[in-house]
């Protein structure tokens, strides 16, 4: 079978880089590493055709485990702390030559893949794994060369991904078995001791959101985008499970990208070939886009069939809350090809607010919108990371701080210089919970969320009044098509009045707090940005 599937890359190319004597399968089609994977017994086919897999002991991202090599090229650029904790280069050489050993007898899939859809800033990767669905999903989320452009590809990166090796603490400095480590100045990534197919993506994007910012000026961000019919583009930050990916498959709009992109002085452009969406409680009459993308080629991640079926039971979360489907971006039938757009109209920034505080839509002032994606405020979603199983509040900088090795500073100085040079209006939108906090409360309605984005992008919103949030400032409007009134003033929609003024202090109480970190460098203008809490 070697000798029929290789593809691409001679062996002996190959095995320059990782000297293996088993069998090396280079660039494969989709259909064959569905077939190799279910020959390997690493998943099962759904009822629609996609590939059901587990991800093992890790079923989200082990942030304790990320490291970035200390080196000459980092050690003054890099925000090191618990977020980019340092690692050795000795001990990443040693842990290298232990994975190449390991590998020496392995078969190996190799992808070689772009990543930044706009071809003057991309990076060529090469990716190495040991397991035929991980492959797949490198096909998936990262964009495909063209047959031709393979035959003198070289890397500019690499990623070396073996669930089944792990390392040994005491020896090789990592916290635990399971690791991923990036090196900037060689230019490699090694990922072992976990099937979590999230780390090779959240990997490159960490170093992105390294090289564009830093030696490019191009502001990385985690975030999705979509283009209407007038080629005006959109921005949703947000991190997961607030609702990216769902809310910018719009029907009605094309979809640039679900998660990862560079704003240039001209365009805004995905670093992805794919989607990479949560599926939990998914159903085809909510989201249809993702409902029917999940076909022939897709993933779906540490999910279960509906007994005595092969049919996806997405309500089931015996494995994790964070069940997961990976697919091209092609099943989207409204893609934008190439994943380019222009300059943004509006960027709207999304928030999962356990606090039941947050208006569900607002217009925020260019002060408040700089304080706002500086503080990064959300609920961490459960199953999205190791241990968080219910929402939890946090502040993630820029919307992705877990992601970010430079200091949040550099990111929220680009925001800022974009703002002032393009007319953008910042939204702030609430997709957490109303009529109470986070166990008395609901869940706002996706269909109000879309509605009312819809009306911010049409721009039936400039014509409606405004009330300034007491707490907050930012404007607040007081009717929307398709959206109650009340919903849209979240104090209306608790049964106590008071209690919702106390969780207001508290929450605007948490933002000053969280902000103090980064009051040294914020200008007056930014500090205008910040929330008034009220007496109790």
């Amino acid at each position: 079978m070697q000798d029929t599937v290789l593809e691409n890359h001679s062996k002996s190319k190959v095995l320059m880089e990782i000297n293996t004597s088993g069998n090396v399968y280079s660039n494969l089609p989709p259909a064959t590493l569905v077939e190799m994977a279910l020959a390997r017994q690493e998943g099962f086919l759904t009822s629609t055709g996609a590939l059901m897999a587990d991800t093992g002991e890790f079923t989200g991202r082990s942030p304790k485990d990320r490291f970035i090599v200390l080196d000459e090229k980092t050690k003054d650029s890099v925000w090191w702390g618990d977020i980019n904790i340092p690692f050795e280069p000795a001990k990443f050489d040693l842990l290298e030559q232990k994975m190449r050993y390991f590998l020496s007898e392995k078969d190996l899939f190799v992808r070689d893949a772009y990543v930044g859809a706009d071809p003057q800033h991309r990076l060529n990767l090469r990716v190495f794994n040991t397991m035929a669905w991980h492959n797949l999903f490198c096909h998936n989320m990262f964009l495909r060369p063209e047959k031709e452009e393979l035959e003198h590809f070289e890397p500019d990166f690499t990623i070396i991904c073996a669930p089944d090796f792990e390392a040994n603490p005491a020896i090789d400095g990592t916290k635990s078995p399971n690791f991923a480590i990036l090196n900037l100045t060689k230019r490699m990534i090694l990922i072992g001791g976990t099937g979590y197919a999230g780390e090779m993506k959240k990997g490159i994007f960490s170093v992105l959101n390294f090289i564009l910012p830093h030696e490019k000026g191009i502001l990385s961000m985690h975030c999705s985008a979509n283009i209407g019919e007038k080629e005006d583009t959109a921005i949703f930050f947000g991190l997961s499970g607030t609702g990216k990916t769902t809310l910018s498959a719009d029907p009605n709009r094309k979809l640039i990208g679900d998660d990862e992109h560079g704003w240039t002085d001209t365009t805004v452009f995905n670093f992805e070939g794919g989607c990479y969406a949560k599926v939990v409680d998914l159903s085809r009459e909510k989201e249809p886009e993702i409902w029917d993308a999940i076909k022939f080629g897709a993933i779906v991640e540490n999910t279960r069939f509906k007994p005595g079926t092969r049919e996806v039971d997405y309500r089931n979360i015996e494995v994790t809350q964070n069940t997961r489907t990976a697919y091209p971006i092609y099943h989207i039938p409204n893609a934008q090809t190439p994943s380019i757009g222009g300059i943004p109209k509006n960027i709207f920034f999304l928030t999962a607010d356990a606090f039941g505080v947050i208006p569900p839509i607002s217009r925020l002032s260019k002060s408040q919108a700089m304080y706002h994606f500086i503080s990064g405020y959300t609920a961490k979603v459960a199953g999205t990371e190791m241990g968080v199983t219910e929402p939890k509040l946090t502040f993630s900088a820029c919307f992705g701080a877990a992601f970010l090795p430079l200091h949040p500073t550099e990111y929220a100085s680009l925001f800022g210089e974009k703002m002032e040079r393009h007319e953008v209006n910042v939204w702030l939108i609430n997709t957490g919970w109303t009529g109470g906090p986070y166990g008395v409360g609901s869940r706002m309605k996706l269909a109000y969320t879309r509605a009312m984005i819809t009306a911010a992008l049409e721009g039936s919103l400039d014509q409606v009044e405004y009330k300034k949030h007491p707490t907050f400032g930012f404007e607040v409007p007081q009717e929307c098509l398709n959206v109650p009134k009340e919903v849209l003033n979240p104090k209306n929609t608790w049964a106590d009045p008071q209690a919702y003024d106390r969780q207001a202090k508290k929450l605007a109480e948490a933002f000053i707090e969280n902000f103090k970190q980064f009051e040294s460098f914020a200008s007056q203008e930014i500090k205008k940005g910040a929330p008034t809490p009220l007496d109790s």
